[in-house]
């Protein structure tokens, strides 16, 4: 009996540690740009709700090269970002409803509580780890591919 029971606590462990695990690992999209220089790959994380574009990508101590985070503000407005909490410097690509980049923030500092202004309005923001704009020279007028953008 004894070990039944140990048997069963084993398991119910398992499970939790299974569940907790998926529900902490964020749900990657395939997101690209289209620059001058060719076709850059990037896995987003998607922030489409209030919830999800409050937090972005804070608390965060590191960010994989080609990872990054699309945020859909579900309609077409001016935007506003910053870098509270925020601990891995970004470059910022704000992005219109046609998918076209319309403006580029690069090098984002950490914890800053600057405004960071779209400049015009867009319906997207993708946020990459710093220095990835000038790596793949990306620039306003580039596309954006995603089956959010422009859809």
């Amino acid at each position: 009996m004894q070990l039944r029971m140990r048997l069963s606590v084993a398991l119910a462990f398992v499970a939790v540690v299974t569940a907790l695990a998926a529900v902490a690992a964020p749900r990657l999209e395939s997101l690209a740009f289209e620059t001058s220089s060719g076709r850059h790959e990037f896995q987003v994380e998607v922030a489409a709700s209030p919830q999800e574009r409050e937090v972005g990508l804070m608390y965060r101590r590191s960010l994989d090269p080609d990872h990054g985070m699309l945020f859909d503000f579900g309609k077409v407005d001016s935007v506003s970002m910053w870098m509270e909490n925020t601990y891995v410097s970004l470059d910022m690509a704000f992005v219109g409803e046609d998918g076209r980049v319309t403006r580029v923030e690069e090098d984002a500092q950490p914890l800053s509580t600057r405004i960071i202004s779209s400049g015009s309005p867009v319906k997207f923001v993708v946020e990459l780890l710093a220095g990835t704009a000038k790596r793949i020279g990306l620039k306003p007028g580039d596309r954006v591919i995603h089956p959010r953008v422009g859809a």
